[in-house]
């Protein structure tokens, strides 16, 4: 995310609870897994190298195929919901629930060498992933309903064999986006307010739709991006690696729809419609005697996304002919993702002519904003590898996972913090082609507080809406994958 985030997925991704940094995906492979993904694209496993790094392709012996599925099952649990409206009321709803979310990562790999110094390969993954969903009737829900983002890459990647020692290799993906962002529209707490607005008008005119105001804006696109890998074994049961993923930019475009929004007085003006008390105070429809309102509004919109650059240290270090350990050291650039911004591209606006003004968000054009204000974040990941009889193998390793998100700009759509993760595996032959691996995972992650405000694009509070919850998260993540040698 750098601009805006949307998303609805062609897989369901979650990075709130995901072996992840921010809402980068880490499940691509199944083998690296067990070992929390330390050493990846330096340990010489499979065709999953096609992503983690080209350079290594070089070292596989002959053509290789390797398919697999992760499954994450995370349970986000708030508590302790305070929130107040525009003018500073009290939300009426859920002070407490869970967010719970089981979703399939697949990928598939394949690679084949050319001669003896040109591997190539090509794959199909996820990248990025993120989803979340609260109940609609959450006392938060006017800062965040759904939210999703996926990006699914299809990869074409080249190892070079540089000498017996060292390669270096280059992956060009194509890669596309869909996002999906929602929440409940607060309209000056004209919810919160209920029947109380009769006594303001001196007649039964309250509207319930009000309640049901929602906004929700989807868009797609589509980026190229590159990889650079080096891999080398400069000594004997040592092998290093170095991959590099750059920095994606989408501009991703789809529509703004809200529903049930209030008719003011000023709109309706002169109208025999309506009977008009205030310019600034909803109408009355004649044909209903209730407050007016306006059942749907379509704007079309764009939102700037940039996935950010990550480079990758790793090493695969054999000890013995039964223990191996592996490291890995990861640098993620989420400095790019600096607020969202949802912004009008309709020649006529009908969504944006009330967002856009002066006491609102205060820029032409801007439908929606949040800022965010990421940091680059690091991870290291620390694993062990015991090699058994008939070429079965164990494998465990632990990962800490640096949060991008600094603790005031904490949102209810990532509630995110620093992570621990723990993981186990298991690889296996059957025959002289086919292996399978397995692994698991456990997420520990600290309770984290969000406490956040509405922003007009200077950054300047808005109104007297505010949040503040409380999140436990937990996560458990199981994988399989099964690798094929021609």
């Amino acid at each position: 995310m750098k601009k805006s985030r949307l998303s609805s997925a062609i897989l369901l991704c979650l990075a709130t609870g995901s072996h992840a940094e921010g809402f980068k995906l880490y499940e691509q492979s199944v083998s690296a897994m067990g070992n929390a993904y330390a050493g990846r694209g330096a340990q010489i496993e499979d065709a999953t190298l096609v992503y983690s790094n080209p350079a290594a392709l070089t070292a596989l012996d002959g053509a290789q195929l390797a398919s697999g599925l992760s499954l994450i099952h995370v349970e986000s649990e708030y508590r302790n919901v305070s929130a107040k409206s525009a003018n500073g009321q009290p939300v009426v709803g859920r002070s407490e629930g869970t967010n719970s979310l089981n979703a399939p990562v697949p990928f598939f790999f394949y690679s084949q060498p050319l001669n003896d110094k040109v591997t190539v390969g090509g794959g199909l993954y996820a990248p990025f992933g993120l989803s979340s969903d609260y109940e609609n009737d959450w006392a938060g829900r006017y800062f965040a309903d759904k939210t999703a983002i996926q990006v699914v890459a299809l990869q074409s990647s080249v190892g070079y064999e540089i000498n017996p020692n060292w390669s270096l290799g280059l992956g060009i993906a194509l890669n596309r986006v869909d996002g999906t962002l929602s929440k409940y529209k607060d309209h000056s707490g004209l919810c919160e307010l209920g029947t109380n607005i009769n006594t303001m008008f001196g007649a039964n005119v309250y509207q319930s739709a009000y309640c049901d105001s929602h906004y929700e804006v989807q868009g797609d696109d589509y980026a190229p991006s590159f990889s650079l890998g080096i891999y080398g074994e400069p000594m004997t049961g040592l092998r290093l690696a170095a991959t590099f993923h750059s920095e994606t930019s989408y501009h991703l475009t789809g529509d703004s729809v809200i529903t049930n929004t209030p008719i003011t007085g000023a709109n309706v003006q002169g109208s025999p419609n309506f009977i008009v008390v205030s310019p600034t105070l909803p109408a009355i429809d004649k044909s209903t005697g209730k407050l007016a309102v306006n059942s749907m509004l379509t704007e079309a919109s764009t939102l700037d996304l940039t996935t950010p650059a990550s480079l990758t240290l790793s090493l695969d270090h054999k000890l013995s002919n039964v223990l191996s350990w592996q490291a890995s050291l990861a640098w993620t650039g989420w400095h790019s993702f600096r607020s969202i911004d949802i912004v009008s591209r309709a020649q006529t606006p009908t969504i944006s002519r009330a967002t856009q003004t002066a006491t609102n968000l205060n820029s032409p054009g801007y439908i929606g904003f949040i800022p965010e204000h990421w940091q680059d974040s690091y991870s290291a990941a620390l694993g062990l590898t015991w090699q058994l009889e008939h070429g079965q193998r164990i494998k465990t390793g632990l990962a800490y996972d640096e949060s991008p998100i600094e603790s005031a700009h904490r949102t209810a759509r990532v509630p995110t913090n620093d992570r621990l993760w723990w993981t186990l595996g298991y690889s296996r032959p059957f025959g002289t082609h086919w292996t399978m691996d397995f692994a698991a995972g456990y997420m520990w992650m600290d309770v984290i507080h969000v406490s956040e405000r509405e922003f007009n694009v200077q950054e300047v509070a808005l109104y007297k809406s505010s949040l503040n919850v409380d999140y436990k998260n937990t996560a458990v993540l199981i994988g399989a994958q099964v690798n094929y040698r021609f």
